[in-house]
């Protein structure tokens, strides 16, 4: 079935994924309006959209996804067609601290919008996340669509939560809708918060860089771009009601990127002590998943999509720009 994909509501559209998927969609469907959906809490930020190559072609509204009427109001305001849902609370810490926000935004943010999107008849895609499978040991083979659902966190207990109600809603209603489960996201425009931004940012103010217990817990790192074009192909050719996993196939171990970019520093700007001198251990997080690993082979075989990054390449890149050298 095909959509129009001519008007969306893109939702935590100035946040760090939400913001570089509209850049993207705009670069490649400059005919296509946007209206951008976002809260702006501390995650968002309306620099992530400047210099996008059509404003003219992109409406922002702040408000809140749990307001229903709002959303169905710009839903019929707009004539919108599609929904991409990125807008979430994402930080574990943050959801160990305070759970209920997590519960709100998530699962009730997320049923607001399928309520909308019910009523007025939208396609409806849904951003989730790998850590609704849980944590991997290290023989486990890779996530698969099918891996059944562990998660451990609030924060991805509230995800999981969110993809049921999506599947949910098609079942029940026959609501046009894809979901996506990606690995961890980094690249341009991410919020201070995350792992890489924090190793970066320590090493560019000469702070000490904490890391969690051994440092020994492995992700699969996606660069943002790559996550995408693989929207862009479920959007285009994804079949409804089904689940893509979307991962980089690129494991490092948190100590091995901590390690990677104080050897970026002392290439680029070195100082008479090693920047490897700055690295922390400190107490791990209460349930600290050990390891995530993607299997996008569905996404690869199906919709022909495979993450392009260049892991190294990108994040001496994101050092480059940090220091003002790019």
């Amino acid at each position: 079935m095909q959509f129009k994909l001519k008007k969306l509501l893109v939702t935590g559209g100035a946040g760090f994924i939400g913001a570089n998927f509209i850049h993207y969609w705009q670069k490649h469907y400059p005919e296509s309006l946007i209206v951008n959906l976002d809260l702006l809490t501390y995650a968002g930020s309306l620099d992530n959209l400047a210099g996008l190559p059509h404003p003219d072609r992109h409406i922002f509204v702040q408000g809140d996804i749990c307001d229903q009427a709002l959303v169905e109001r710009l839903l019929q305001e707009h004539e919108i067609d599609t929904i991409v849902h990125f807008a979430a609370e994402s930080h574990v810490d943050n959801s160990i601290k305070d759970p209920a926000i997590f519960v709100r935004t998530n699962v009730l943010g997320t049923h607001s919008l399928l309520e909308a999107a019910r009523k007025a008849k939208c396609r409806f895609h849904h951003i989730s996340t790998d850590e609704v499978y849980g944590t991997l040991g290290p023989n486990d083979l890779p996530f698969t669509e099918a891996t059944q659902y562990a998660p451990n966190s609030p924060y991805s207990a509230s995800k999981a939560g969110s993809d049921h109600l999506v599947r949910a809603y098609h079942h029940t209603y026959g609501l046009a809708v894809t979901t996506s489960n990606c690995s961890n996201n980094f690249g341009p425009l991410q919020h201070a918060e995350k792992f890489i931004p924090t190793v970066i940012r320590s090493c560019l103010e000469w702070h000490p860089i904490p890391v969690y217990g051994n440092g020994s817990n492995i992700r699969d790192w996606l660069y943002v771009e790559d996550h995408c074009a693989a929207i862009d192909l479920i959007l285009r050719q994804g079949k409804i009601g089904d689940v893509y996993n979307v991962g980089g196939h690129n494991e490092w171990a948190n100590i091995d990127i901590v390690k990677l970019i104080c050897d970026l520093f002392d290439e680029l700007k070195p100082r008479e002590q090693s920047y490897h001198s700055l690295i922390r251990f400190v107490t791990d997080r209460p349930g600290h998943d050990w390891r995530y690993a993607i299997d996008s082979t569905k996404l690869v075989k199906a919709l022909h999509w495979s993450a392009t990054m260049d892991f190294k390449a990108h994040l001496k890149r994101l050092v480059l720009l940090d220091l003002g050298i790019i």
